[in-house]
């Protein structure tokens, strides 16, 4: 059985990623053309502040707001505004809840309206990667297997995998030790263990993998302007799997 220490670590994480799969959940009730991206971040901040939360993002080295909300070609860091969502739309938002010191991270990525087919496709199948790599979490496998797992997945639909960005471990600090790329050679990297507990969050894009920075520092778009989706949850792994901390009550 897991020793006092990690079970109190998945204890709390499983708390503060309660929070934060509730306020995704809360998005997906008012997310449709017309609404803001500041409006869902103003939904995420009282979220997570009437469950006892405080959101990690606001004021993270200097982050501006409480959730991360990135539109169409915007692949991550996009920064909530009154920038109006508009009928086939798609919008990553990505929220992070402290409670008791503990961090829960994770993301879904929105359709607004009715989206493309191609959008669609890019949607479910970022998802699949996702859970296609949390299935194969246990003690032992090596980081290289999660990044192979996605990146097949992703590239046998045509897809790409953004290099740029990595899951990261997380705990009572918002990004630790390890690194986890989305894509990668099987049997390769670091071994993980029971307790550890990291992120797995695959950004894909529809054209070319690379990205760049906008001025504002923060917001990373698709050097081809082609749509970008994303998943997170966070998860922490057992000895013969994994538990998912940011499950939705929902989907």
């Amino acid at each position: 059985s897991m020793n006092a220490d990690i079970k109190e670590s998945f204890e709390k994480t499983k708390i503060a990623g309660s929070v934060a799969a509730g306020a995704l959940d809360e998005v997906n009730k008012i997310i449709k053309p017309g609404i803001t991206t500041g409006q869902i971040d103003k939904l995420c901040y009282e979220f997570i502040n009437d469950h006892g939360g405080y959101s990690a993002p606001l004021f993270y080295r200097g982050f501006p707001k409480s959730c991360c909300t990135s539109t169409n070609h915007v692949v991550c860091h996009g920064i909530p505004s009154d920038k109006v969502l508009k009928e086939g739309d798609i919008v990553n938002v990505d929220v992070t809840a402290i409670k008791e010191g503990w961090h829960g991270d994770t993301s879904r990525t929105f359709e607004v309206g009715n989206t493309s087919v191609k959008a669609q496709k890019l949607v479910k199948t970022t998802y699949e990667a996702m859970m296609k790599a949390i299935a194969i979490l246990k003690s032992g496998l090596h980081l290289g297997d999660i990044g192979s797992t996605i990146q097949k997945h992703v590239e046998a639909n045509g897809f790409s995998v953004v290099q740029d960005f990595c899951g990261h471990g997380i705990g009572q600090t918002f990004h630790k030790e390890p690194n986890i790329l989305h894509y990668g050679k099987s049997g390769t990297g670091e071994r993980i263990t029971e307790g550890m507990i990291f992120t797995i969050e695959p950004m894909i894009n529809l054209g070319n993998y690379q990205t760049k920075i906008l001025n504002d520092g923060w917001t990373a778009v698709t050097k081809d302007k082609s749509l970008s989706a994303q998943f997170e949850h966070t998860v922490g792994i057992t000895k013969d799997s994994c538990e998912i901390f940011t499950k939705s009550k929902i989907i």
